[in-house]
């Protein structure tokens, strides 16, 4: 009997805690909303001159700011940790909110993203730093914008034009910190793949399964 605790412990409990670490997921089966039926878009045009929409796109949001070039690394950091991965997804888009007058420095940015990233899931629209304060007011959340329109968090929103994260008391979360590539790799992704899950399991479920997702 004790040789058998002794090799439970030696062998099979680290296997099991490996993989539970592994996992990187968190407790949720599926990722609250934190607020419901944000806006659009509007007519906000983008830097290729096109119309953006959230509607029928799981979106990664942010707001630049008119700091951009200075926190460039920010972007740099959520490129490499998640837009690298998952960019060839059709339903996935990323999208930064800036302020007009920062469109030399955008191109700038994505003329040194070209070298070594496909750019075409990359979308800046641009507005006055008056509309992204009212825009950012009414996803209601506790961070605020900075003095130049913009927050080094991105958030994720769903198909549906909701804000999704965390909204436990001891681990709530309604955006991701790019400053910190450790938040990337490991909250950010971990409630970006719960996202992925929800979506693939919905089309399993009514046998519409893609490669898009």
């Amino acid at each position: 009997m004790k040789k058998n605790i002794v090799l439970f412990v030696l062998f099979v409990l680290p296997i099991v805690a490996y993989l539970f670490f592994a996992s990187g997921v968190n407790s949720f089966t599926k990722l609250p909303v934190i607020t419901p039926k944000v806006a659009d878009l509007g007519n906000w045009k983008s830097l290729r001159g096109e119309q953006v929409s959230l509607d029928n796109k799981i979106t990664i949001l942010g707001f630049s700011g008119t700091e951009i070039l200075k926190n460039r690394g920010n972007l740099f950091n959520l490129n490499e940790k998640i837009y690298q991965r998952y960019h060839g997804f059709k339903d996935l888009q990323f999208v930064m909110i800036c302020p007009l007058g920062t469109e030399k420095d955008i191109t700038n940015i994505l003329d040194a993203f070209d070298d070594f990233t496909d750019v075409s899931g990359w979308h800046f629209v641009f507005a006055s730093p008056e509309e992204i304060q009212t825009y950012y007011n009414q996803l209601k959340l506790v961070g605020k914008l900075d003095a130049n329109a913009g927050t080094p968090n991105v958030y994720i929103i769903d198909k549906e034009r909701n804000l999704r994260g965390r909204n436990e008391e001891k681990e709530y979360k309604e955006g991701y910190n790019t400053f910190h590539p450790s938040e990337l790799s490991n909250e950010m992704l971990d409630d970006f793949k719960i996202i992925l899950y929800e979506y693939r399991a919905a089309l399993k479920k009514n046998h519409n399964a893609t490669k898009q997702l």
